[in-house]
């Protein structure tokens, strides 16, 4: 069995998105990990060792209640980063951050992006553009869970997705969703049920894939493109790698 090429840092779009100079300088300070699906990168409050620059695999930030509830706030993949807190200047962040995508991935050392952010160069209007747009999704995932159906937070959800993979396939729980979405996995059955008989997805054991795209595009609420469209306008270096 012949094993799949390790994907490259420039997989990852904001990387990819850097000057030659600039990324050829940190090049030697990304380390490769593979990302298993359910992995926690950071538990909320704890202290950031590294940003993670996912290539294949997507991530989800959660914030998770006493109760242990939870909810999506944002999912970052090949378009971004994880760890905006360390450039921030906060050190910690509330949010807890799981794979929701298995693939692979990069990370940098807190102290060398911290570093590198400070020169003041390409790489930090990147990552300020980049938490602008990430800042976005955030407000309207909120605005979303609260006033849209579940059936549109999921066709939102699949299609944000699907933006961060090479493929029309996502292997994920109905559990897994719901506890994303912040709803009871009832809620995610019919909802993924009402999507299967329009002929939009297909769903079984865990394994969701797209059969018509432009359907789910039509079904969605605004929230998805005032998203995409947020990224493609504060990151038009990298407009060239959305796929439509």
């Amino acid at each position: 069995m012949v094993s799949s090429p390790t994907p490259q840092p420039q997989q990852n779009h904001l990387l990819e998105a850097l000057p030659e100079s600039d990324y050829l300088r940190i090049q030697p300070m990304l380390e490769h990990v593979s990302m298993s699906l359910g992995q926690t990168l950071y538990e909320s409050g704890g202290q950031l060792q590294h940003v993670y620059f996912p290539t294949t695999s997507i991530v989800s930030l959660l914030y998770v209640l006493e109760s242990g509830a939870s909810a999506e706030i944002a999912i970052v993949g090949n378009e971004g980063v994880l760890g905006i807190a360390l450039f921030m200047g906060g050190e910690t962040t509330p949010s807890h951050a799981v794979v929701q995508s298995a693939g692979e991935g990069y990370r940098m050392r807190a102290s060398l992006l911290k570093h590198e952010f400070a020169r003041g160069g390409p790489m930090m209007h990147l990552l300020l553009r980049y938490t602008q747009a990430l800042i976005t999704q955030m407000t309207q995932t909120a605005v979303c869970n609260r006033h849209h159906s579940i059936e549109q937070q999921l066709c939102r959800w699949l299609l944000l997705s699907l933006d961060r993979l090479s493929a029309n396939d996502l292997h994920m729980t109905q559990e897994l969703i719901a506890n994303m979405l912040g709803v009871r996995r009832e809620g995610v059955t019919e909802a993924a049920g009402k999507l299967q008989r329009a002929g939009m997805i297909e769903y079984s054991r865990g394994n969701i894939r797209v059969l018509d795209r432009p359907k789910l595009e039509k079904t969605v609420c605004e929230c998805y493109q005032v998203v995409k469209n947020e990224f493609d306008r504060l990151l038009p270096d990298m407009q060239r790698n959305h796929r439509h």
